[in-house]
C-alpha cells in the first residue's frame, strides 16, 4: 500500500470533518453503554442541581445523556466540525455550546461543575495551557464547585527499557502507537488505518501529566483535591491503575 499523511490541522485543531464523521462510531470502550452510564452517575452526583461546563464537549458522548438526566449543559470546544455532529443527536440542540479553547475561552454564567473526559486535557500540549484550564475552569464554578478530569496514568513504566514507542491498538482496521518525548513530557499518537489502497496516518501530539502535577495546577488555580479513584464506578486509585478520575473542590469561602 502507498501511505498518506493526514496533518489534522486546521480551524477544528485536529478534530475537523474527517475525525468528527467517524468518531461516534468508534469501538473503544468509552464508548460502551455501561461506561457511558457509569461516567454520567459521577458527574450528575456532582452537579447536584447546578449546572454543568463541560471542557472539550466534542459530539456530547457524556454532555448528551448528562444533560437527558436533567443537569443543565453548556460546552466549549474549538471544533465545529465535532459540535456539528452533537446538534445532530436528538436533545444536542438544546445545549449550549460556545466555540473557542476550552482553556482559555469564558463563557455567561457560573456552574457547580466542570469536567473534562477521556484524556482532554493532554489536548492542551504546554503545561502553561494546562495551568490556564485548571484557572479557567474555578472561574467558572461556584464557591462549592468541582472540577472532575479523567485522563490516563503515563504509560512510562510498562515501556521496555531504552523504548520510547508503545503500541495501544492493533487490528485490521486500525493500528495505533504513542511515541514518548519523555524529556518534555510530550506524546504523539499516531493513528494508521487503510483507505482505499493507501495507508493514511494521522499524528496527534499531547502532554502527558501526572497526577501530583495535577494537584499542584488546581493549588495555583485555588482548588484542593477532593477525590481520586481509579474509574468511574469508584474504584480505588492504586499504582497499578491505568488512569485516575480526580475532583478538586473550589473553597466555599
Amino acid at each position: 500500500m502507498a501511505s498518506l499523511t493526514i496533518s489534522g490541522v486546521d480551524d477544528d485543531g485536529y478534530f475537523g470533518e474527517d475525525v468528527a464523521s467517524r468518531y461516534d462510531v468508534s469501538t473503544g470502550e468509552e464508548f460502551e453503554p455501561e461506561v457511558i452510564a457509569g461516567t454520567v452517575d459521577f458527574l450528575a452526583e456532582r452537579a447536584g442541581d447546578g449546572g454543568a461546563l463541560e471542557l472539550g464537549i466534542g459530539t456530547g458522548r457524556i454532555a448528551v445523556p448528562l444533560a437527558e438526566r436533567g443537569v443543565l449543559v453548556h460546552g466549549i470546544d474549538v471544533s465545529a466540525a465535532m459540535v456539528a455532529r452533537l446538534r445532530a443527536k436528538p436533545g444536542g440542540h438544546r445545549i449550549g455550546v460556545t466555540i473557542g479553547d476550552f482553556a482559555t475561552t469564558r463563557v455567561d454564567g457560573s456552574f457547580s461543575l466542570a469536567y473534562l473526559v477521556f484524556n482532554t486535557i493532554m489536548n492542551l500540549t504546554t503545561q502553561a495551557a494546562q495551568v490556564a484550564c485548571f484557572r479557567n475552569a474555578a472561574a467558572h464554578l461556584q464557591p462549592g464547585g468541582c472540577f472532575v478530569i479523567e485522563v490516563g496514568v503515563p504509560d512510562l513504566q510498562r515501556l521496555p527499557p531504552g523504548e520510547t514507542h508503545h503500541v495501544f491498538q492493533a487490528s485490521e482496521s486500525q493500528w495505533g502507537i504513542d511515541e514518548y518525548d519523555i524529556a518534555n513530557q510530550g506524546l504523539t499518537s499516531h493513528h494508521v488505518r487503510p483507505v482505499n489502497g493507501w495507508l493514511e496516518r494521522m499524528s496527534i501530539p499531547f502532554r502527558y501529566v501526572w497526577p501530583a502535577e495535577l494537584d499542584l495546577m488546581a493549588q495555583l488555580a485555588g482548588m484542593r483535591l477532593r477525590e481520586r479513584w481509579g474509574g468511574w464506578r469508584h474504584e480505588p486509585f492504586t499504582s497499578n491503575s491505568r488512569k485516575h478520575v480526580s475532583v478538586w473542590e473550589k473553597p466555599a469561602s
